[in-house]
């Protein structure tokens, strides 16, 4: 079997400035096709990352697909910017890297899960991520942006009616996001108390019995993160994620002085930049992004590094539904997996009409598609309107 050409496009959704998927296509001689998703689908960069898949897919055209392996190290070994690269080169090599072992499963007629080792659970616990943004119907774009304390408690009773029993929610002032000139050095009174009344409502909404993560986007630096960090500790939160620009030495500091579990990883992007971390002991729960950090191959790398220093996994998944399958199917089979992060994004609008399926929670829980290779695809119909699209053969 040979890869004969791939197809990669940006896909338009129904609000293109926040999140346009980046995927990719590998066809090969047998007839087998794999589909794959970069992970800069929202915020800017995501040209690069179109662009970088279209030059990773001329390294790939005639190899044999199941070579997963060899071809992850050709992509990151031959590309003189692949070793210690950023989002952009592991965003492109995650595309084709997914992509193949969804070839793969379908090859040998198997879901991805069973050439990783197969199951260790059945059902994955799920939280309802980023309720700052809303938390509405399934495919509608109506969501309440909470503003107010009394928007998080409606929020998040709306993912507990749901049979949620854990949630994550960010700040923001006034329903803007904040910049860089207020969150920079030690934070205000009057932003503590604004974080605070949010946290408590969120808490008095959520009880004792619903674990609460509390995000950061990395908008601190290490001076506001402690004082996050220290308000955060009276409500008893599973995690205090991204809480600054992450570097070894910053995290280190904000450990030192917060008892809070720490979650990071997003903004990693390989086992090299992790390993510090792990040594240091800085993370609790460590969150690789298939999409963003080397696809499958590298991603089920980190989890087993991890495992080895006793932190948890969970995925970051903020991608089309696409991404969300490939990582139930790494998820089920990590003994160190803690959680799975079920985006508002794939509640909404923007994830309709991509892909031929869109899994959401039931009760709280994913339960992980028997289907061949990853157990979804890219609607042709989407492919067809592309905003930008190549194919490489």
């Amino acid at each position: 079997m040979k890869i004969t050409k791939v197809e990669v496009f940006r896909l338009p959704t129904a609000n293109s400035k926040q999140n346009s998927p980046i995927g990719c296509r590998i066809h090969t001689d047998v007839g087998i096709c794999g589909d794959g998703e970069a992970g800069m689908a929202y915020g800017v960069g995501g040209s690069g990352a179109f662009g970088m898949v279209c030059d990773l897919a001329e390294l790939i055209i005639g190899m044999d697909p199941l070579r997963t392996e060899f071809i992850w190290e050709t992509m990151y070994k031959r590309t003189f910017w692949g070793q210690n690269g950023g989002p952009v080169v592991f965003s492109g090599i995650a595309a084709i890297d997914v992509a193949l072992w969804d070839i793969k499963g379908k090859y040998f007629n198997v879901p991805c899960y069973q050439l990783l080792g197969g199951k260790v659970r059945d059902k994955l616990r799920t939280y309802a991520s980023q309720l700052q943004f809303g938390w509405g119907q399934v495919g509608v774009s109506e969501h309440l942006w909470a503003v107010t304390p009394a928007d998080y408690a409606h929020n998040v009773k709306l993912a507990l009616d749901e049979g949620f029993d854990a949630i994550k929610i960010d700040r923001d002032e006034e329903g803007k996001p904040l910049n860089f000139l207020d969150t920079t050095g030690l934070l205000t009174p009057k932003q503590l108390k604004m974080v605070e009344s949010r946290m408590k409502a969120a808490r008095e909404a959520a009880g004792d019995d619903v674990d609460i993560i509390m995000e950061n986007h990395s908008y601190p630096d290490a001076l506001g993160a402690v004082q996050l960090a220290k308000l955060a500790e009276k409500y008893n939160i599973m995690a205090f994620e991204e809480p600054n620009t992450p570097t070894t030495q910053t995290v280190e500091y904000i450990a030192k002085y917060s008892s809070v579990p720490i979650a990071n990883g997003e903004r990693l992007y390989s086992r090299w930049q992790y390993a510090e971390y792990f040594k240091k002991n800085l993370l609790q729960l460590a969150q690789p992004d298939i999409g963003n950090c080397g696809g499958i191959t590298e991603v089920k790398k980190i989890s087993d590094m991890a495992h080895a220093y006793d932190v948890g996994i969970q995925v970051h998944c903020a991608g089309s539904p696409l991404t969300t399958n490939a990582a139930l199917h790494l998820e089920c089979t990590l003994p160190n997996f803690l959680i799975h992060e079920h985006h508002t994004c794939n509640r909404m609008d923007t994830s309709v009409g991509l892909t031929k399926y869109n899994l959401q929670p039931e009760n709280g829980y994913f339960t992980v598609p028997d289907l061949p290779g990853i157990g979804n695809e890219f609607l042709q119909e989407a492919i067809d309107r592309a905003t930008l699209y190549k194919v490489i053969e």
